[in-house]
């Protein structure tokens, strides 16, 4: 049978987010460090794998109009709304 490499990618994105927030909740069970000090790490953790899996290696084509224009939307939208914060 031939490998289907799409599913194998996103089996290991759902697996990463999975491990991630188990990993952090173990962490705070089994050290001095707060269970959600742990779940909190764990979940940035898997809001980065997430980040990857959506936007830097999108499910779609990168060379369709439509894709290119929402990926500079949802990288440049946060930087403007992160940069008018802090004034």
């Amino acid at each position: 049978m031939g490998r289907i490499t799409a599913l194998e990618y996103y089996d290991e994105v759902l697996a990463g987010i999975a491990l991630s927030l188990l990993g952090g909740g173990i962490a705070g069970l089994l050290s001095p460090v707060a269970v959600t000090t742990g779940i909190f790490a764990g979940s940035l953790l898997a809001t980065g794998i997430l980040y990857l899996a959506l936007f830097r290696n999108p499910p779609t084509p990168a060379s369709d109009p439509e894709v290119a224009a929402a990926a500079v939307v949802w990288h440049v939208v946060p930087i403007g709304l992160g940069g008018s914060l802090l004034l």
